[in-house]
This record gives structure tokens, sequence and C-alpha cells, in this order.
């Protein structure tokens, strides 16, 4: 399998960690691709991904899997089902609830990103930016409310959140969050000691794939 990714993106940031909590991280080829708002990357569009996002994962089928949370469905199947996607009942419902949140929350910082550094600034709208800002400390406040939904084996809402946490530190460190969210900051310390979460830090250096055919 290979996967398109940027090492920045919260998204394939989600992705690289599930793999590696379900045991598939050594079974995927990394290619980093590049995906820059007003840089169309039209080779990249043909051949993988029409709305040019990533990541994008080709299977080991030839099938160009995409967003995110469809990868990470499916590597969660490939890997027997159930281990960070409950299966059934209340515990499904209630992780998938909580990952549409964070995932939510990575959606609000990248649209922050984008307007403050890649939008020439005459055009840029505060207010705008205020809005995704209220949107992201809504949800942490109602993280570190619930510290409940923080127990329990890494899933996928878990490794959504790390990944909005991480990328609020690499991108937007001027807003610490710590300070105010003391049930997240305990919370996320451990999330960090993790390998998940060690090895797909921005500028760590990503294992080799073991070696054997790979797609």
């Amino acid at each position: 399998m290979k996967l398109f990714y940027s090492a920045a993106s919260p998204f394939a940031r989600k992705v690289r960690a599930a793999a590696i909590e379900l045991g598939l991280s050594e079974r995927i080829q990394l290619e980093t691709t590049d995906v820059v708002p007003g840089r169309p990357n039209r080779a990249y569009a043909r051949a993988h991904n029409p709305l040019r996002k990533i990541p994008a994962l080709l299977t080991d089928e030839g099938v160009t899997l995409y967003d995110s949370t469809v990868i990470c469905e499916y590597l969660d199947a490939l890997a027997g089902g159930g281990r960070i996607i409950p299966s059934r009942g209340a515990d499904r419902w209630r992780v998938l609830r909580n990952h549409a949140l964070a995932q939510g929350m990575c959606e609000a910082c990248i649209l922050i990103r984008y307007e403050t550094a890649v939008r020439p600034e005459e055009h840029r709208w505060p207010v705008w930016i205020d809005d995704q800002w209220d949107r992201i400390d809504g949800g942490l406040e109602w993280f570190n409310a619930h510290p409940g939904e923080l127990e329990g084996p890494a899933d996928l809402g878990h490794l959504a959140l790390g990944c909005l946490l991480g990328y609020l530190d690499l991108r937007m460190s001027h807003r610490p969050w710590r300070e105010r969210f003391a049930q997240l900051t305990q919370w996320y310390e451990r999330l960090e000691g993790r390998p998940s979460f060690q090895q797909t830090r921005p500028g760590a250096v990503p294992p080799p794939p073991a070696p054997g055919p790979h797609k």
C-alpha cells in the first residue's frame, strides 16, 4: 500500500497513527505530496484524488481511498475490525461522535492556517478567523469537561483529538491551550508517549517498510 501524505497534516498523521496502532504501518509506503491552495497538483488529481486533498491511500488492489476517515475505517477492517472503531452498540456511536468533533476542529485549524498563511493579508477576514477559533475552543472545552471520553484504549476519536492538539502546537503555538485545559494536557502527555505519536511527529523520520512486496 502507498499513502500520499504531508508530515504536517493532522489528517495524514491520524491515518499513520492508526496504521501503527493496528500493526499495519510496515505494509504502507509513504509518499510526500504537495497540495497547496492556489497551486493545483493536476498530476495527483488525475492519478489519485480529484479533490487534490491528502491523505489518500493506494491499496494493494490498486484502488485509491480518501478521505482520512474512510482510510482509517479501511485499515481497521483490514486489521480484523472493531479495533479503533467499535463494531456496534453505543460505543460505536460515541467514538464516531467524538471523532466527528475532533475532525471538525482539525478542519477549522486548517481553514485558519490557509486564511492567515496563504491568503494575502489585505483580503483576510478577522471575524471569520475568530469564528473558527470559537469552534476549536468550544471543542477543547467539551473534551476537557468530559474526561471519561478520554479513557480506554486508543480509538479513532482519541487519534483525531491527539493530532488536533499536535497541530495546534506545531502551527499555532501563539495560542497556548495547556494552561486552560488541565485534563486534556494530562491525557495528551500520556498519548504523546505512544509509538503511534512518537513516530508520526512532524520532523520524525518514519521507519522504513519491512522487506517484502509493497504496492
